[in-house]
């Protein structure tokens, strides 16, 4: 990173250079490495778990980039060791840093990861790369299609659901909002939190409505004059202390945690309800392609997923059983992120932050 240049600076000049630019290994070792892995993380034999294991012992060590935090990853990669006796080596940051390393990592010649897990547009952006390859795994079948991008470069292994939040002392429940027309009521003004990042969710919301009735809504909703607050966790513990009576862009595992520890709190899912994919994907070029395929494997698997479920996140896989993602939904596309993010930070800016820069929930 040059000196003075902002982390979105870089981020977006990755995303720049991944739409356009696709790195491509030259060298005879990354074109060969690249083939091998292709086959064997496609490879759907009877024989594939025993070939995945004897090869992911042999490796020893798989190399994982992620941006989960070590509370939450630490019991899956402590889990994965114990189960099948292969060391992690895990390297964690923020999304826009693991996308940063992966490039940054790829250009300079070095292959040093195997498996990757981070944000939906990040792994897009690893794909637009050509850093990630598809893969099969045969916990598929338990997986929405909304885990699914067409290219199957990446999968989701978790989901974030934007819902609305309420504290159930400030919010009677007669005036609890049961469409996105109701945050426009005047008993609700300037009671209604917006996340001042999620210029995401509002694109989506907008092509959902379609433009014109997206747009209106919008300048509607600006007219009530929303707390415009920073980082979703923050707006789960200013809902719990009931500084905000309610919130319209919450992570609805953000208000589950608050509940679990006696906060007056709950969330609703209201239609539609958009999500933001967060996913694994094994490396095109990996040192360690059994032990990064296998870790891939465990995170999708119901024994992977129910520890997801068990720290409080979003389980992509209908085979764990949880109200956080039990109703219907819609994936925000990560190509909005990517290729129209200056479009929509430019009109969420004008409607809500009275022409300030967007600053993005890290």
């Amino acid at each position: 990173m040059t000196q003075g240049a902002s982390v979105d600076s870089v981020r977006r000049r990755l995303f720049l250079a991944a739409s356009l630019t696709p790195l491509i290994a030259t060298d005879a070792w990354g074109q060969d490495a690249a083939a091998r892995n292709r086959d064997f993380y496609m490879y759907k034999g009877a024989d594939r778990e025993a070939k995945l294991l004897e090869g992911a012992k042999k490796e020893g060590t798989v190399s994982i980039y992620t941006s989960l935090n070590t509370r939450d990853s630490g019991p899956i990669t402590e889990a994965f060791e114990k189960k099948y006796g292969v060391k992690t080596a895990l390297w964690r940051s923020s999304s826009e840093k693991v996308l940063q390393r992966a490039v940054t990592e790829a250009r300079a010649g070095r292959h040093q990861c195997d498996v990757m897990e981070t944000n939906g547009p990040e792994m897009e952006a690893l794909h637009r790369e050509k850093l990630l390859a598809e893969f099969y795994s045969p916990h598929f079948k338990d997986l929405p299609p909304a885990a699914f991008p067409k290219h199957r470069h990446w999968i989701a292994d978790r989901f974030n659901f934007f819902v609305i939040g309420y504290n159930t002392k400030a919010i009677k429940p007669e005036d609890v909002p049961k469409t996105y027309q109701d945050l426009l009521n005047p008993h609700l003004a300037g009671k209604v939190g917006l996340e001042a990042g999620d210029t995401d969710w509002f694109a989506a919301m907008v092509h959902f409505m379609g433009d014109q009735k997206g747009m209106e809504f919008f300048r509607k909703l600006a007219a009530t004059h929303p707390q415009m607050r920073s980082g979703h966790t923050l707006m789960g513990e200013l809902l719990a202390s009931g500084e905000l009576p309610l919130a319209a862009t919450i992570y609805n595992h953000n208000v589950e945690k608050m509940a679990k520890k006696g906060a007056p709190v709950k969330w609703k899912a209201l239609t539609p309800t958009f999500g933001r994919p967060n996913a694994v994907g094994v490396a095109a070029y990996a040192p360690n392609p059994h032990a990064g395929l296998l870790f891939a494997d465990f995170m999708l698997s119901p024994e992977g997923q129910q520890l997801i479920k068990k720290v409080d996140r979003v389980p992509a896989s209908r085979s764990v059983k949880t109200p956080l993602n039990d109703f219907p939904f819609e994936m925000i596309d990560p190509v909005i992120t990517l290729d129209e993010a200056d479009k929509w930070d430019q009109l969420w800016s004008q409607l809500f932050l009275n022409g300030a820069k967007v600053q993005k929930d890290k």
